[in-house]
């Protein structure tokens, strides 16, 4: 075994998110999310940007979320594929409306809740530590179409009171806990990032900040919740990380990736600082927004700040001053240039193992809190050869250059909980529907139509993965 970067109890695993594997869409007494309004084809991205209002499902169209991988009825099976794989942590998340249907009911569905504290009693039957996010890209649809989601003040009472329900009926089976999942996805996708659309005439800059503000005040007070009901409990928040490169060293070019920056950087600063920043007075004059707070937020921000950060790591990405949608990518929600020094996934997303290093040191100057990379993962294109093996040798290499800039991050001094990688088993796409553009090291049989077996079987990657986990990050040949 060859000595490892990686600190005694270092955390390794996989995630999964529930609007995206379980399926099950209205069993166990589960409302309609979000993310069961979003079909595959054309009109996925206007849906998701809220610029589509969607609040009934079509007959004429394909909901990937509806079933997804079955997760539901087939946890026990892939959990103990993560257990062969060595896991001591997975990550996932609660769908709201499995515990609130409606999200506004004052008792939990008890159904939900059983599902759940059997899917986490599963996790720890095999010594794995679930890390759990409340929110991940589902809001339930009676919010959405009844108060218009975070737009309304009202959304911080429904979410601390799931919050709480989820905290005291788990409690001594997680520990860690997310409150949003990218919770900066909420300006480039606000629909399936926050439930809002947008109407005639308004301002979605104000929809957007003010719905913002709303889910850091619940963030907060979930954060003092969770440390209520027990002092152990660990929250942390959710970025969709990337720096920005500025696309020449022009000023104006390196002015315009410092506000790209900061834009993705806003809500982790409100979650870890405990105050907006002093730039963010600046941001909301020139965008015509003004943040309705009530007394007392300020004092909520302040003292109930996050344990640590967490985020997720793709890709890169470059900023210019003349940029616009005829010269950026549209392979992602947040817009890019294209990086001509680096390599690109086959869906466009640039390949930069260094930039998770200059991410992480990055995030750890500006915040001084531990650090947790919760997603990194390669979607591409799997073929079964004749054998019936799945070679993602293109994954192992990803995954390889990524957990060695990890680690070299660590021997820059930042503090680092865990490495998750995304989509343990092939998943669907958050960002495009499909289930051809996998991440998983288990392949599920299932393609883009909804068609297939839905069974399990491992790609070279898992054996990979598991000598990386058996030797602590030490061996990653």
């Amino acid at each position: 075994m060859s000595d490892s970067r990686f600190p005694a109890g270092f955390l390794w695993g996989g995630a999964l998110a529930a609007n995206q594997c379980e399926g099950a869409y209205r069993e166990g007494g589960k409302g309609l999310a979000t993310v069961d309004m979003l079909p595959h084809g054309p009109h996925r991205m206007p849906v998701k940007l809220g610029l589509e209002k969607r609040y009934t499902l079509r007959g004429d169209e394909f909901y990937p979320s509806h079933d997804a991988i079955d997760f539901y009825h087939r946890y026990r099976e892939d959990i103990a594929l993560m257990a062969e794989m060595g896991f001591t942590v997975f990550r996932t998340s609660i769908a709201w409306s499995r515990i609130y249907p409606k999200g506004d009911e004052t008792a939990p569905n008890q159904a939900g809740i059983d599902f759940y504290r059997d899917l986490f009693l599963e996790c720890r039957k095999y010594g794995i530590e679930p890390l759990v996010t409340l929110s991940h890209f589902d809001v339930p649809m009676h919010l959405v179409i009844e108060y218009g989601s975070w737009r309304d003040r009202r959304m911080v009472t429904f979410f601390t009171r799931y919050a709480r329900t989820c905290f005291e009926a788990f409690n001594g089976l997680v520990k860690y806990w997310l409150t949003f999942n990218e919770i900066n996805i909420l300006l480039h996708s606000p629909f399936s990032g926050a439930g809002l659309v947008f109407e005639a005439g308004e301002n979605p800059e104000q929809i957007k900040y003010q719905a913002a503000h709303h889910e850091l005040v619940a963030s907060a007070l979930a954060t003092k919740i969770a440390h209520e009901v027990n002092p152990g409990n660990q929250v942390g928040c959710m970025l969709a990380g990337g720096n920005f490169y500025p696309y020449t060293c022009k000023p104006e070019d390196v002015w315009a990736a410092l506000e790209k920056d900061r834009e993705n950087l806003f809500f982790i600063d409100v979650q870890a600082r405990g105050a907006y920043p002093a730039y963010a007075a600046r941001v909301f004059r020139e965008k015509g927004v003004s943040i309705v707070m009530e007394e007392g937020d300020a004092a909520i921000l302040r003292r109930h700040s996050v344990d640590f950060v967490s985020f997720s790591y793709y890709a890169s990405r470059c900023a210019a001053a003349d940029m616009d949608e005829h010269n950026t990518s549209a392979a992602n929600v947040v817009k890019s240039l294209k990086n001509p020094h680096i390599a690109a996934s086959e869906w466009g997303w640039g390949i930069d193992p260094l930039g998770l290093r200059i991410t992480m040191n990055m995030m750890y100057d500006r915040y001084q809190k531990p650090l947790f990379l919760v997603e990194n993962g390669l979607g591409a294109r799997d073929e079964i050869n004749e054998n019936g093996e799945i070679i993602d040798d293109y994954r192992i290499g990803y995954l390889r250059e990524h957990i060695s800039a990890l680690a070299d991050a660590i021997e820059d001094g930042v503090p680092v909980m865990g490495y998750i990688m995304w989509g343990c088993i092939d998943l669907v796409s958050a960002s495009t529907g499909e289930m051809s553009k996998r991440y998983g090291l288990v392949y599920v049989d299932r393609d883009d139509n909804g068609k297939g077996t839905l069974a399990r079987s491992r790609k070279k990657s898992f054996y990979w993965y598991k000598k990386v986990i058996v030797s602590n990050g030490g061996d990653l040949a």
